[in-house]
């Protein structure tokens, strides 16, 4: 059985950084893309970044460039999406994800296994 298990989260003043990780067991995250989600109170889960496998490209919301920073570790079977000035409006549920079928995509919710998620909140 495949399991995401995400840390690191936590309570963080605005301006602050958080380093958010996540352990994949049950399958090897090799040959497929991974990446981050997040859902804030009262919105849809919403995508944040995704790094591929080959030559490993990234791309990220465009509320995020500049400011977080995903990464993978095949050999560790792990991801991590590092957080910098972060602002209240990064409050959320973070969510790692990993592509059941896809090298390079992170699709709908039937095309990734999922975390159980972990909270982030920044205060102002």
């Amino acid at each position: 059985q495949v399991q995401l298990v995400e840390s690191g989260g936590g309570l963080v003043q605005a301006g602050g950084s958080l380093r958010l990780s996540c352990a994949v067991s049950g399958r090897s995250i090799n040959r497929y893309a991974v990446g981050w989600y997040r859902q804030a109170p009262g919105k849809e889960r919403a995508f944040v970044a995704r790094i591929s496998w080959s030559s490993p490209s990234t791309n990220y919301a465009d509320s995020v460039k500049g400011r977080f920073t995903v990464f993978r570790d095949n050999a560790r079977n792990t991801l991590a999406l590092q957080m910098n000035s972060l602002k209240s409006e990064d409050t959320a549920v973070y969510y790692c994800a990993v592509a059941r079928y896809s090298s390079n995509t992170l699709g709908g919710d039937d095309a990734n296994y999922w975390g159980q998620g972990t909270q982030v909140t920044v205060s102002s």
